[in-house]
């Protein structure tokens, strides 16, 4: 088993050989590949917060799960929060550096998933820390923009402009990536404020553009009424929820990656596949824009009162 030292921290790396994307012959090394050359722009997005995996050993054909809790053998090295939540504790990893996010692609952790708030704000100390979730303030809002079929990509563009003017309205502005599967994903970034209140604007806005669009724009979950339209999930605002985070690769018949877009790009999209990023398009693209989500990590905007 090839052992290795990143950043002062030996690593056991197996299996990298083995294909995990089928269709494309994408292997596990790859994989890990991909990850140590996008590290310096993922790893902002991850920082302090309570991950969890979808892990996919046997490929993206094979058996999936989700993992939150930390794994038996994970390194004393690895930064993990214990999360308390209304009836249990999850001892969540903290991908906090290059050795972490490698040593989780290696147990075929590809995809990581992150709630909307941090467990730590930069605390330094001790490997293990323990937090209660419930006390934890929202720092972004995020829109989850899910097309029902026939609707596609190019439909969830047409509905992100839409949310973008809704929440520049409200004094906000929303920064998109792709979902690296069917829809979008736009985020607001927030002075702290609760995840109650954030998941109650995000709901509240979602609603009055179903009510103005009613032919686009959906915020009710039945899928029964999906079809042709564009689900603007605004339930990943719960403080039990995740969302994929940028630049992670996906579990999909192709590594397809969670990519930063530009604004640009969701109003010119007019073909689904003008949106598929692959980890070397990705790569080109940090080249050329850097990270597209860096102001997600400086700007800070304050959540509207909703009680006028």
């Amino acid at each position: 088993m090839p052992v290795t030292e990143v950043e002062g921290r030996r690593l056991k790396l197996s299996n990298l050989d083995k294909v995990l994307w089928p269709e494309h012959g994408f292997t596990k090394g790859e994989a890990l590949h991909y990850y140590a050359q996008v590290a310096d722009v993922l790893l902002p997005h991850v920082h302090d917060r309570a991950v969890s995996f979808l892990r996919f050993p046997d490929g993206v054909d094979g058996e999936r799960f989700f993992a939150k809790n930390a794994p038996a053998g994970t390194p004393e090295w690895v930064r993990v929060a214990d999360v308390e939540l209304t009836r249990s504790t999850v001892h969540h990893v903290l991908v906090q550096d290059l050795p972490t996010l490698l040593w989780a692609a290696n147990l075929a952790a590809l995809e990581l998933h992150v709630p909307q708030w941090k467990a730590l704000d930069g605390r330094a100390g001790k490997a293990k820390v323990r937090v209660r979730a419930d006390e934890r303030p929202a720092d972004r809002i995020v829109f989850d923009l899910d097309p029902g079929p026939p609707a596609t990509v190019v439909e969830c563009c047409r509905a992100a402009l839409l949310v973008r003017e809704a929440l520049r309205a409200d004094g906000l502005d929303a920064w998109p990536k792709t979902s690296g599967s069917k829809g979008l994903h736009l985020y607001v970034p927030l002075a702290p404020a609760s995840a109650d209140a954030t998941s109650a604007y995000a709901k509240a806005l979602a609603r009055r553009l179903e009510e103005e669009h009613p032919k686009l724009i959906l915020h009710r979950m039945a899928r029964k009424l999906r079809p042709r339209k564009v689900f603007v999930d605004w339930s990943q605002n719960s403080r039990a929820k995740t969302t994929v985070a940028p630049y992670v690769l996906r579990a999909k018949a192709r590594p397809t990656v969670s990519t930063p877009l530009t604004w640009d790009e969701v109003e010119a999209c007019a073909d689904p596949d003008e949106l598929v990023f692959l980890p070397g398009d990705v790569l080109e693209r940090i080249g050329t824009h850097g990270d597209l989500l860096e102001s997600l990590l400086t700007e800070h905007f304050d959540l509207p009162d909703m009680t006028d």
